[in-house]
């Protein structure tokens, strides 16, 4: 089956956030947005189909998740990543942000460091904070045109502060690098040394783009699978983010005997079925959908790096390994954030996540979300390749 990515779907109907969100983000709402890491593409039928189905039922009671949802995602982790799961080492989670709550809430205490690398997912800076840990930076290295982890620092970081915990981004998020094994198990050999916990947030996983291979941090040496909990979920792959279906991974039993039954305890673990159905329909029926969504994301990588090349030289875009977002660095429109935010919001009128948030590293850059249909992308470039014309010289 051809699936049409082209389709314009207007989302104000649905409060998406996309557009409802905008006022409170920006503090205006006439942007073009290009912003939060959701897709506007309609989410494949063999998703759809069995939700309106069970809607159609007209009883929304309580619900048990079926074994084969389970097995679902077992079935997917080993074809997709040769990662071999069993029912045991697994628990739902709701969502990657309360995911990341639990964990700093069962493994840490307040006061206790967390270490992050920035520039990185911005709740993984602010939540532990928000919480009363305090975060330790291991910022990420630019180099040839690609983001590299600083293992020197990293150890003296770990040695240092001995964080409870590593807050892992693999692919990470916002600069779409993927990990290869080597550098996991570096990071896996670190954490081990040190006593640091590594929470491995992989819900971007699922989307390699130009032959870039993604590697699950549990499966590159004993010492990763013996201290990790890993987050996986088909939400991002499948544009189902909405629906806040997301699976904890813990290989060892120390570790997740009290960490599921706290879970269990306070019922933050039972799926509910929309994210039961959503999930196992994705796992089992979306591969084909999948694979065509990632080869239109790459068309849109294409464009944008080759129409920033041409016309907005000052952007240089970092392109991804994973994933459908941009990041953009705008420091040949200004050194100053704040003018090259006033740039994209107050002259191009594009709404794009602030690079400021995701840390040391972030500042004068942007995230673009290319997860929409290319007239999408072409109008937004072209708005801000305007007001760069605009720009005095």
């Amino acid at each position: 089956m051809k699936y049409n990515f082209d389709e314009i779907i207007d989302r104000r109907p649905s409060l998406a956030k996309k557009y409802a969100g905008m006022k409170g983000e920006f503090g205006r709402e006439d942007l073009f947005p290009m912003w939060i890491a959701d897709m506007d593409f309609r989410a494949p039928d063999c998703i759809i189909k069995p939700l309106v189905e069970r809607i159609e039922h007209g009883i929304y009671g309580y619900s048990v998740a079926p074994d084969s949802y389970w097995q679902s995602i077992i079935d997917w982790e080993k074809t997709e990543h040769d990662w071999d799961i069993i029912r045991e080492e697994m628990a739902f989670a709701n969502g990657g942000i309360r995911a990341e709550a639990y964990v700093l809430f069962h493994f840490t205490q307040p006061g206790d460091y967390v270490l992050a690398q920035p520039p990185v997912y911005k709740p993984f800076l602010t939540k532990p904070e928000a919480n009363g840990r305090k975060v330790v930076m291991n910022p990420l290295k630019f180099i040839d045109g690609h983001y590299q982890m600083d293992f020197e620092d990293l150890e003296n970081k770990l040695k240092e502060y001995h964080p409870r915990l590593m807050i892992l981004c693999n692919p990470q998020n916002p600069v779409g690098h993927v990990w290869t094994r080597e550098d996991l198990q570096r990071v896996a050999a670190l954490c081990c040394k040190y006593g640091t916990l590594v929470m491995s947030d992989e819900l971007h996983s699922d989307m390699p783009l130009f032959g870039h291979q993604y590697t699950p941090f549990a499966t590159v040496s004993k010492e990763a699978r013996d201290n990790c909990v890993v987050l996986t979920a088909p939400s991002k792959t499948f544009n189902i983010a909405g629906i806040i279906a997301s699976t904890f991974v813990v290989p060892n039993p120390r570790l997740r005997e009290g960490f599921f039954a706290m879970l269990e305890a306070n019922e933050f673990s039972d799926p509910y079925f929309m994210a039961f159905i959503a999930t196992e329909m994705a796992f089992r029926y979306g591969r084909q959908w999948r694979d065509q969504m990632l080869r239109y994301v790459e068309g849109n990588v294409d464009y944008a790096c080759d129409f920033l090349e041409k016309y907005v030289p000052a952007i240089k875009p970092v392109r991804p390994m994973s994933s459908y977002v941009l990041w953009l660095d705008c420091t040949g429109i200004s050194s100053d954030h704040d003018k090259v935010m006033d740039f994209f919001l107050d002259k191009a009128h594009v709404a794009m996540n602030d690079g400021k948030g995701y840390g040391p590293g972030g500042e004068c850059h942007v995230r673009m979300n290319l997860g929409t249909p290319r007239a999408n992308v072409v109008h937004g470039l072209e708005l801000i390749r305007q007001a760069y014309e605009q720009l005095p010289k």
